[in-house]
């Protein structure tokens, strides 16, 4: 895709680069002006020990009780991340053996397979078909099968599907009843259309932390992606395990980062009706172009089907060489994803627009 793009860029093609889910929106003003003050703190320099990380704690357990009405202990059930990613990949090496199996869904963000492999896991995939609402059927799980843990994703990454929480109540029953850990990654918790409290885009600790770990990013909600900063949530142990081994890989982010993290936790967060306005302005232009896309519920992307579409690698790399739009190839995402590529709503509506007239006059020959 990169070269693709390259070729487009030499040709003299504007980029529409809907690619990534990466916000271009402004983080929240108290975290910016809390790094300035960090800046001109030369203690913020230090290496941040555990106990430094305390702000940040209490800040993410008022954020789950006021947003979910989950009571978490800041000092054994809360954990600062460098980013989400960082989290699920120690919180695999921490918590499985080489050799376990991960039950990971098909279509899914595409790093929790570099994760699973990182840590030796065997992948059992779990389909996610547009007829189940994109959630995984549990029921089909044979037997036999004792995974050592079960990644979610909900709002979804790609499918932007959302999961209520009878949902969750349900899984994180059938977990326990199999000894296996449920790990929810959640940075999409404030992108809900639908508006915000305990019952939409639900946590998964919302049906008890015993065996729960939940990754939370500010990335998403608070337009920090780049600030590389998150926190874990939920089962004591779990969390314990996942502190050891990120003692004796990592400090916790810098203190000036903390600081941010912490202030913009304690806001409302903003930057929901932009994304809205732009998915109002995407979906009747794909439309129009028979293209076929559910109207996204939650989640900053739109999962999407160009008439008759056999291979969406081909399909992306053309539209990123002949017409400068950069899309996410469905396949990217797992087996189940080809025939769709996603579009990021990380660009205005009118550029969404122009993207969609460039995309109708290539038309699908690869």
């Amino acid at each position: 895709m990169n070269a693709a793009v390259a070729q487009a860029r030499a040709a003299g093609l504007s980029i529409i680069d809907l690619s990534i889910g990466s916000s271009d929106q402004p983080p929240p003003e108290v975290a910016l002006e809390a790094l300035r003050r960090a800046t001109r703190d030369p203690q913020s320099s230090r290496y941040p020990l555990f106990s430094d990380t305390a702000p940040l704690r209490h800040s993410a357990a008022r954020y789950m009780a006021r947003r979910f009405g989950v009571a978490l202990d800041p000092e054994t059930q809360m954990l600062p991340l460098i980013g989400a990613q960082e989290g699920l990949a120690h919180l695999l090496l921490a918590t499985t053996d080489p050799g376990d199996t991960l039950l990971l869904p098909d279509p899914c963000y595409p790093p929790y397979f570099g994760a699973a492999a990182v840590a030796g896991l065997k992948v059992h995939t779990l389909p996610l078909r547009p007829e189940h609402g994109f959630l995984p059927v549990l029921a089909d799980v044979p037997a036999s099968l004792r995974p050592r843990a079960l990644l979610l994703n909900y709002p979804n990454n790609p499918t932007s599907a959302v999961a209520s929480l009878d949902f969750f109540r349900a899984t994180a029953a059938w977990c326990r009843a199999r000894g296996t850990l449920l790990i929810h990654d959640h940075p999409y918790a404030e992108l809900s259309y639908a508006g915000s409290g305990p019952d939409v885009a639900p946590s998964a600790l919302q049906a008890g932390t015993e065996g729960v770990v939940e990754l939370h990013s500010l990335s998403k909600s608070h337009h920090m992606g780049g600030y590389r900063v998150g926190f874990a949530v939920g089962d004591a142990g779990a969390v314990a395990a996942l502190a050891r081994v990120k003692g004796a890989i990592d400090f916790h982010p810098w203190l000036g980062i903390q600081a941010a993290a912490a202030a913009a936790l304690e806001t409302v967060p903003a930057g929901l009706e932009v994304f809205q306005a732009r998915r109002d302005a995407l979906l009747p232009a794909l439309h129009a172009h028979g293209w076929q896309a559910e109207w996204p519920q939650a989640s900053m992307y739109v999962w999407a089907q160009p008439p008759g579409l056999q291979d969406s690698v081909a399909y992306a790399l053309r539209a990123a060489r002949e017409t400068g739009v950069a899309l996410a190839p469905g396949r990217a995402f797992g087996g189940l994803g080809e025939g769709y590529v996603r579009f990021a709503l990380v660009q205005p509506p009118e550029l969404l627009l122009e993207a969609v007239r460039r995309l109708a006059g290539m038309g699908l020959k690869v």
